[in-house]
Order: structure tokens, then sequence, then C-alpha cells
């Protein structure tokens, strides 16, 4: 059956990109990003990360650092100096909000020799992106893509996940349900349904699943069923057929449920995530 971060990324695939490897000096800016998480690797530091409306975070040790859901911030280093850097993109699913980079916080920062599993990773990622072998890009954004898949694994396993999907699955009772959820998303799920697959009471499975996703049952399979329907469009299936797919009746009202979670139709989103693309 998998892990709960095998079967999220099954249903959401990762892909990074890296776009900056080397020295910087002085200011380093980053615009606000509501696609892509960013992901920056600070191999030689120190560098100060300024992070919109966030206290100053100042990393002297080699570090990780990941914004899933990135505001305007900036990377300050020595100006004599510098600082050695690997910075990526990080696109889970159709981009924008998904199940894993909403059960993260905003900031998550790793000491590297902290977490040894990270270590082989990037020797092989520094030695890619600070030489000139053929293929390098390529290399550098499957090794960036390891890397995030670890990190996760790391963030599960310290407890540094803040609710969402992430948590719920690694609950064995709540997993069961949201299993069920992921698996069958167009099912007549309701509270007596998925709390009998949990052995609990309708009232404890309820306040249970709030507790430790952060969401009601009902509101999370709606975000779960958007988000399907959101990967089904960007792939160019129709409304209809989307809507179907994910549990909704027709086409008007997947289009009356994109407009109250996210402020505008399917065919709205489209046109913007092809902008932004």
């Amino acid at each position: 059956m998998g892990d709960p971060l095998d079967r999220l990324l099954s249903q959401f695939a990762l892909r990074a990109g890296v776009f900056y490897t080397g020295n910087i000096c002085g200011l380093h800016d980053f615009k606000r990003d509501e696609q892509r998480g960013h992901l920056h690797v600070v191999r030689r530091g120190p560098v100060n990360l300024v992070n919109a409306g966030k206290p100053d975070v100042f990393i002297e040790r080699p570090s990780l650092i990941y914004l899933p859901r990135p505001e305007r911030h900036r990377l300050v280093a020595n100006e004599r100096e510098g600082a050695d850097v690997v910075c990526a993109t990080v696109l889970t699913g159709a981009g924008g909000r998904n199940p894993i980079s909403d059960s993260l916080p905003d900031l998550v920062l790793i000491e590297i020799d902290g977490c040894p599993g990270l270590e082989p990773i990037l020797e092989l990622m520094f030695s890619e992106a600070f030489g000139a072998g053929s293929g390098r890009q390529a290399v550098l954004d499957r090794l960036c893509e390891v890397l995030t898949i670890r990190m996760l694994r790391h963030c599960i396993e310290r407890g540094q996940v803040s609710g969402g999907a992430l948590a719920g699955m690694a609950d064995p009772r709540l997993a069961k349900a949201l299993d069920a959820m992921h698996q069958s998303p167009s099912q007549p799920w309701d509270l007596l349904s998925l709390a009998t697959l949990t052995g609990m009471s309708r009232a404890r499975f309820a306040e249970h699943f709030r507790r430790v996703t952060g969401a009601t049952p009902a509101d999370y399979l709606s975000s779960w069923r958007l988000m399907l329907a959101q990967r089904l469009l960007s792939k160019g299936v129709p409304a209809k057929a989307a809507a179907l797919d994910v549990g909704y009746g027709s086409s008007s009202a997947l289009h009356r449920a994109f407009l109250r979670k996210f402020g505008q139709s399917p065919s709205e989103w489209l046109k913007q995530r092809a902008m932004a693309d």
C-alpha cells in the first residue's frame, strides 16, 4: 500500500528546476511565487534570509531552506566573500496549493549535518552545480527532486508537518479514511462511512480529524476533489469529464465549487496558469 508520502506523490508529481548555482554577493531577491515552492541550499555562508513580514533568519552553517508558499524574499551575503548556493523551484502537481505544501510550515530550515541522509545527495549536487559536465541541468533537476523528497521525509519523521494531509496520513486511524478519499474521490463519502473505516464514532472521528489535519472531513474531501480536478484540467481533460471523475455530478457543479474555493471559474484558472507558465 505504500507509505503516506508515496501515496501523495503518486497523485501529485513533484518536479524541480534548478535556476541558480554559484556564489552570491550582497542582495539576491526572489519574487513572490504562487505556483512553486522555493528551495535554497546554502553550501557555504553565512547568509541572511529576509522573508516578507517575518523575522530575519541568519544562517551560518550549511543548510537547506524551503519555502513552500514563498512571499517576496531575499538572501543577503557578505559583499567580499559571498556565499555558495544552489537555488531551485519545486512544482507539485498542477502548481499552487496542494496537500503536500499545505502540510508544511511557511519556512523549513534544516542544517545539513543534522540530517545525514541529505549529505550524499548534496555531495552529488554540489559536484554537478560547480562543475561543467554534459547533462548538468538535467542531473541537477533530478537530484533536487530527490533532495526534496528526503526533506519531506525528514519533516514527517521529526514532526515538522503542520497539519494537513501529511499529518493525517501519518495517523494510523485517519490514514484509512484519507486513503479511501484519495483512491475513490467520486464516492459519496459522508461522516458515517468515513468514521466506520477508522473504527471511531462519528463525533470522535470528526473531532480527531480536525485536530490532526486542521480541516473538517467535508472540507478536506472538497479540497482534494478540486485539486484532482485542477490536475485533470491542466492535462486538457474537458470540464464535464473532470467533474465526473472527481465526484461532481456536472461541469456546472464543478464550476460552482471552483468559485467557492478559488474565487474563479475553471476556465479562468486555466488562463491564469497558462500566463504563469
